[in-house]
């Protein structure tokens, strides 16, 4: 091999590497504020009630190898804070819902506030600190009323 061939190698396997690190990047979930603010019925996904200050709605399926870590960060984090609630949703069984909710991923989290209205949506499994950020700024919001 030429050193002009082992040059335009390596070229195209870093601009395949940096390529590949952008889609990764971007494809990362990101919390995403511009929502449709519908109120969430309780009651229509089989739960009883809603947290009192926030809730973290996780929609899961049987199948999602993601999901039973999301689950345990979820349930951490709502258990770390007062008020707040967190309801995982199995939509194995419920076309129903993922239609309504435009899931088409799993995990997909939903974080409400006190009244049931959507305030952020994650694709994805989002990271713990982003999460952490986002029930804080709503609880800070709620004691702001």
């Amino acid at each position: 091999m030429t050193l002009v061939g082992a040059l335009i190698t390596l070229a195209v396997l870093l601009a395949a590497t940096v390529a590949l690190g952008v889609f990764v990047n971007w494809r990362q979930p990101r919390a995403r504020h511009n929502v449709e603010h519908e109120v969430i019925e309780p009651a229509r996904l089989g739960a009883d009630g809603l947290g009192e200050v926030a809730t973290l709605l996780q929609f899961s399926t049987e199948m999602c190898a993601r999901c039973p870590g999301v689950h345990r960060t979820l349930s951490q984090i709502a258990d770390g804070h007062d008020g707040v609630r967190h309801l995982d949703i199995d939509l194995t069984h419920r076309p129903d819902i993922a239609k309504h909710f435009h899931v088409l991923q799993t995990p997909t989290t939903l974080v409400l506030d006190r009244g049931g209205v959507v305030q952020t949506r994650f694709g994805g499994a989002p990271s713990r600190d982003v999460l952490e950020l986002e029930l804080n700024r709503l609880i800070a919001e709620d004691a702001n009323v």
